[in-house]
């Protein structure tokens, strides 16, 4: 079997390594605009040595950013600053992906060190939000959203669409959809935010049809020989995973049938009662299951942080390629370690600065 060390090829991006960079929000944007911050950001990772750098969160419109610091892609300004990030991580060597977002109603909250928490309407910087129902999260995300009518539906996935397009031209070469993490895309596939009785409600496939029209839309606009991927909650920890998972499985089908062509498992956090048992590479065993019921390649994340630990979870085919967040921001060049830690001699980054090659050679 395969190792973190080897390549991965799916379509026409071809990954050095099996190590990826999990988008991150860094909350740094102004008025969705990448600058200096994030240029150093995602330079640093890819020099660093990962295979695939995928872009934080990048709202399609400005009611679909998390905070007032989200980067978001609705406009040439915002692509114009994006275009030096891309090609800083081609550059370093690594292939650029993004994932796309709408935060529904989580959106227009306060950055996380100042809150992390809705902004009342009426102040800076707020904003109102949306839904597939006046149903609100709760515990610091109170505010009820306005229920999205079929119109305000077709004009946020068209939006979705033209930022799909931006990204598109661009040059990224992986296009991640969040439909994870309780922000749009999630509320409607879940019963805790999804209330409607209309044809986007009620039983499972009217729920799913917000995301499987989606990402319908985006398969016509993104090249086809480019990876198309999704991030979705398919457990919610909440006491009704067997439920939920049967029906994240039975989508997951369906997009594959409409092409798409990876999937990262990861928790729906649609509720704050949720009771999620963290622990070290804890969504493995469950992305293995997705993996084996849809056929799809997959990765997951969260709590995966050894690299023998990492590098087991690809030889035993649980995942295809290792999602990491945290360990690479506290040690960008993580890759390089864990390297070491396998006995690597060549860890597969051809374009490592002939700098830092020769002091990381040098001195073991």
């Amino acid at each position: 079997m395969p190792g973190l060390f080897d390549q991965y090829s799916l379509k026409s991006a071809t990954l050095r390594n099996r190590i990826v960079v999990s988008p991150m929000c860094q909350y740094m944007a102004r008025e969705g605009v990448a600058n200096e911050w994030h240029r150093a950001h995602y330079a640093s990772l890819a020099r660093g040595g990962a295979g695939l750098v995928i872009v934080e969160a990048t709202a399609v419109s400005p009611e679909g950013r998390i905070t007032w610091g989200d980067l978001g892609l609705w406009n040439e300004e915002q692509a114009a600053a994006l275009a030096p990030v891309v090609a800083d991580i081609v550059k370093a060597g690594a292939v650029p992906g993004i994932q796309i977002a709408h935060a529904g109603r989580k959106a227009s909250a306060n950055l996380p060190w100042e809150g992390d928490d809705h902004i009342p309407l009426g102040e800076a910087n707020a904003w109102k939000t949306l839904g597939p129902s006046a149903v609100p999260f709760g515990a610091g995300l109170p505010r009820v959203p306005e229920e999205m009518s079929l119109e305000e539906i077709a004009r946020v996935q068209a939006d979705t669409v033209r930022t799909v397009c931006r990204a598109r031209d661009l040059g990224f070469q992986w296009l991640q959809m969040h439909f994870a993490h309780g922000y749009l895309a999630q509320n409607f596939f879940s019963p805790h935010s999804n209330k409607r009785t209309d044809q986007y409600g009620g039983t499972a496939t009217n729920r799913a049809r917000y995301l499987l029209e989606t990402l319908i839309a985006v398969r016509k606009a993104w090249p086809e020989d480019r990876p198309l991927t999704v991030r979705l909650g398919v457990v919610e920890f909440d006491g009704g995973d067997e439920t939920m998972l049967e029906e994240s499985v039975a989508l997951l089908r369906k997009m594959k049938q409409e092409g798409l062509d990876f999937v990262d498992v990861s928790i729906g956090f649609n509720t704050p009662e949720a009771k999620v048992p963290w622990a070290p590479n804890f969504l493995a065993n469950l992305a293995q299951t997705v993996r084996r019921e849809t056929g799809l390649p997959g990765t997951t994340s969260w709590y995966i942080s050894d690299p023998r630990e990492a590098d087991a979870l690809i030889r035993e085919d649980k995942i295809d390629l290792v999602t990491l967040g945290r360990p690479l921001l506290a040690e960008p060049h993580w890759p390089y370690r864990a390297a070491q830690a396998l006995g690597v001699e060549n860890p597969a980054w051809a374009t490592l600065p002939p700098a830092y090659a020769h002091w990381l050679a040098r001195y073991r």
